[in-house]
């Protein structure tokens, strides 16, 4: 029964994706984030104050979001059995992310397609941390491409990790510490001191999931005829070519795979941050690279969840 509600999940994900006004486990959590996070700054007024209360943060989301998650899961299965599956299905499908970021790809895409560089940069800049006013459209199209490439792991190939590890609350506690590194994560002087533990359990949570995207990416390449060999070759070289101990790693694979060059210096709220490049440029990247790359997202998550279903079958079966 397991490996068909993450299974029907997934297909829910693919086929749904994110529609705005369905209510989402994920917005409130942020909106908790945004609550916990003013009170702490209140309360804690210098800087070693705040490192403390960036763990109280921490423990206060994460913690409330594995309870809630399992409490609810749990009350109702009590009352019925398949309204327990019901729940853990709904949120399941909510903590799996492909659809949307495949959708938020493509808004970027066809404002390309549509010759308007200002309605493309303002598709990006829902997507990306970095400034997007005065980007081309090769910046553009390669900062979807590293967009893809890095939310997938984050997206879909960690929280089906944690899925069939400690099922729906704990795959929903991992989207709980996504959520605060993308929220408070940040290495400026506003969030350095209280998004320190969120970013630093972020890159933890995230360690094994980047490295299997490693694998995933390079079999689906193989799948859809990229280069294989470039994959896995590339995206082993330039691994730690990031700030990030895991975010180089699937966009590294897909650099390799699509035969561009990634990453480089970018502006982050105001300030020019000098990045290593990704990859080797063998051809010039193109819009048409971030189909390719959705495509990719595509096949490495449906590789992921047969992989994580073999694994957990032959476990429970004592293979």
């Amino acid at each position: 029964m397991t490996l068909a509600i993450y299974s029907v999940a997934f297909i829910l994900d693919l086929i749904i994706g994110d529609p705005q006004n369905w209510p989402h486990p994920i917005r409130w959590i942020g909106n908790w984030i945004s609550l916990v996070q003013k009170g702490i700054r209140k309360v804690c007024r210098s800087e070693r104050a705040l490192y403390v209360g960036g763990g109280v943060l921490w423990l206060s989301v994460v913690g409330l979001t594995w309870l809630v998650t399992w409490g609810v899961i749990t009350s109702l299965s009590s009352v019925n059995v398949w309204l327990g599956r019901a729940a853990e299905l709904w949120l399941a499908y909510t903590i799996l992310a492909g659809r949307c970021l495949s959708d938020a790809a493509m808004d970027v895409y066809r404002a390309l397609e549509s010759g308007s560089i200002e309605d493309s940069r303002c598709q990006l800049s829902y997507i990306v941390g970095r400034d997007t006013s005065q980007l081309n459209e090769t910046q553009i199209t390669r900062a979807v491409v590293e967009t893809v490439a890095e939310n997938t792991v984050d997206g879909v190939i960690a929280p089906l990790f944690y899925l069939f590890i400690g099922g729906v609350p704990l795959a929903m506690a991992y989207k709980a510490i996504n959520t605060l590194d993308s929220m408070v994560g940040y290495k400026n002087d506003k969030y350095r001191a209280i998004g320190c533990v969120s970013a630093r359990i972020d890159d933890l949570a995230n360690f094994i999931p980047a490295r299997l995207s490693w694998l995933f990416f390079t079999l689906a390449a193989a799948f859809l005829r990229l280069n294989v060999v470039q994959a896995l070759r590339i995206g082993w070289r330039d691994r730690y070519q990031h700030k990030s101990p895991n975010c180089a790693w699937s966009e590294a694979t897909v650099a390799g795979a699509l035969g561009v060059r990634l990453g480089g210096p970018n502006v982050y709220f105001g300030e020019l941050v000098e990045k290593p490049w990704i990859g080797d440029e063998h051809r010039a990247i193109t819009r048409s690279d971030i189909k390719l790359t959705i495509r990719l997202m595509m096949v490495a998550s449906l590789i992921a969840l047969l992989f994580f279903s073999v694994v957990y079958y032959a476990v429970e079966r004592g293979i």
